[in-house]
C-alpha cells in the first residue's frame, strides 16, 4: 500500500513539473531569459576551453590600450592583457559571488524567514516591533550596509559575500512576512490549530513550507541583485580586488580610459546587465509559471 502511494506522490510532482514548464514555455520573455541565463553558465563554465586563463593575467606593454581586432576580439587593456579573456573569466568570478550569496542568502532566510513568519503569525505587538527594528535597519540603503561590513572585515571575495548576505536579511522578513498574511487564514491553519498544535510546529509545518514558493522564485530573482551589488562594491574597490578580472573591478580600472579607450567599459558592463537580465528574466518567468492564478 505503502509502495503504491509512493508512486501515486512521485508521478503526481512529475505532472506539477511538467505543468510548470508548460506554462513557463509560453511565456517567450521567460525563454529568452533562459536562453541568456543558460549562455552565460557556459561561459563560466567552458571559460578555460573558450580561452586560457594565461592569456587574462599575461602582460604585453607593447600592444596597451589596443582596439578590438581579429587578435584581440575585445581590445587590450592598459598593461596590454587581452579584455576578452579577462571578460570571460570575469564571469566566473561575479556568477560565483552570485550564486554563492544566494546560497548564503539561506542563513538570512533561516533569520529572515523566521522573524517574517512569527511577525505575519502573530501580528499586533510582536508584529510591530519586528517590522519597526527592520524599518530602522532598512533605513541603511543596502549597498552602505554592505559597504560598512566589508570597510569592518576588510575587502577580500568572503567578506563581500558576509556583508551582501547581511544586506539581504530585511528584505528577507519583509518578503516572508508579506507571503505568510495570504497563507495563514487558509482552513488548513485552523485546522492544524484545533488539533492542538503548537504555534512553533504550526509555523515551521505548515506556514513556512506554504510560503515557500514566493521565497524561492524572488531568492532566484535576486541572484541579479547579488552580481549587481558585487560588481558595484568591486567597482568602488571594496569587493574583488585585482588583479582578479571581476567585471566591476574591470570597469573600475577602465573608468581612467573611458574616452580614449572606451570599450573597455562596453564589454564588461555588457555583460553585467546581461547576466542579471538573465536571471530577472528568467526567474519573473518562474514565478508566473508557479501562480496557481494563471492556470489554464
Amino acid at each position: 500500500m505503502s509502495g503504491a502511494t509512493a508512486t501515486l506522490n512521485k508521478s503526481k510532482r512529475n505532472s506539477q513539473i511538467k505543468e510548470i514548464w508548460r506554462r513557463y514555455k509560453k511565456s517567450k520573455i521567460a525563454m529568452l531569459g533562459l536562453v541568456l541565463l543558460i549562455f552565460v553558465l557556459a561561459i563560466a563554465i567552458f571559460a578555460d576551453i573558450i580561452v586560457p586563463y594565461e592569456e587574462a593575467i599575461t602582460q604585453d606593454p607593447a600592444n596597451r590600450l589596443q582596439g578590438p581586432s581579429g587578435e584581440h576580439w575585445f581590445g587590450t587593456d592598459e598593461l596590454g592583457r587581452d579584455v576578452f579573456a579577462r571578460v570571460v573569466h570575469g564571469s566566473r568570478y561575479s556568477l560565483w559571488i552570485g550564486v554563492s550569496t544566494s546560497i548564503n542568502t539561506f542563513f538570512s532566510l533561516i533569520i529572515g524567514g523566521l522573524l517574517g513568519a512569527v511577525a505575519g503569525y502573530y501580528g499586533k505587538t510582536i508584529d510591530n516591533v519586528i517590522m519597526r527594528l527592520t524599518d530602522v535597519v532598512m533605513t541603511v540603503p543596502p549597498i552602505l550596509l554592505s559597504l560598512a561590513v566589508v570597510a569592518a572585515l576588510g575587502a577580500n571575495l568572503t567578506n563581500l559575500l558576509i556583508a551582501i548576505t547581511v544586506s539581504c536579511i530585511p528584505n528577507m522578513v519583509r518578503m516572508v512576512r508579506s507571503t505568510v498574511l495570504t497563507v495563514i487564514d487558509n482552513d488548513y491553519i485552523e485546522a492544524a490549530k484545533s488539533y492542538g498544535s503548537s504555534d512553533m510546529r504550526v509555523i515551521l509545518r505548515y506556514v513556512i513550507p506554504n510560503a515557500l514558493g514566493p521565497i524561492i522564485v524572488t531568492t532566484t530573482m535576486n541572484v541579479a541583485a547579488m552580481i549587481l551589488s558585487a560588481s558595484g562594491l568591486s567597482f568602488l574597490g571594496m569587493g574583488v580586488q585585482p588583479p582578479s578580472p571581476e567585471w566591476g573591478a574591470l570597469l573600475s580600472d577602465a573608468r581612467q580610459y573611458m574616452f580614449n579607450a572606451p570599450y573597455l567599459l562596453y564589454f564588461p558592463g555588457l555583460f553585467i546587465v546581461i547576466a542579471a537580465l538573465s536571471f530577472n528574466l528568467a526567474g519573473d518567468g518562474l514565478r508566473d509559471a508557479l501562480d496557481p492564478k494563471l492556470k489554464n
